[in-house]
């Protein structure tokens, strides 16, 4: 099966909140994985300057949507995430690596890391799916 991360992006930005209002992009896709990231801006930040959890989460639960629904005969929804935050980011581009762990007839399991652009990873997530028909 082939994958262009040009056709996912045409497919993904519909996902408006994560590609337009967050400015997540889509750097890879592959079966079972995909990368995105987005640059640390204003928007982006708490009120102490780090980045928001919520931008991280958001930037998460996209890197999961593309790696599981991108060439997909099914759609797959988030059923259960858990994220723990380890540290703050207050510049730079933040990227997100979404791996499947288990792919089954109902259910999913990805491993998602977040690093800052120095790789340091900044949370990790753990989000299972459910497989639903088109």
């Amino acid at each position: 099966m082939e994958y262009s991360v040009e056709e996912a992006k045409k497919i993904f930005i519909h996902d408006r909140y994560a590609m337009v209002t967050s400015d997540i992009d889509i750097l890879e896709v592959a079966d079972g994985y995909a990368k995105c990231c987005f640059k640390l801006s204003d928007k982006h930040k708490n009120a102490l300057g780090s980045v928001m959890g919520g931008a991280l989460f958001t930037l998460a639960d996209f890197v999961f949507a593309v790696a599981t629904n991108y060439n997909k005969p099914y759609s797959t929804v988030t059923s259960v995430s858990s994220i723990s935050y380890l540290r703050g980011c207050k510049s730079g581009t933040i990227y997100a690596e979404s791996r499947l762990i288990k792919d089954g007839r109902i259910s999913c399991t990805y491993e998602i890391d977040i690093t800052d652009e120095e790789g340091k990873l900044l949370s990790v997530v753990t989000t299972n799916g459910i497989h639903i028909k088109k």
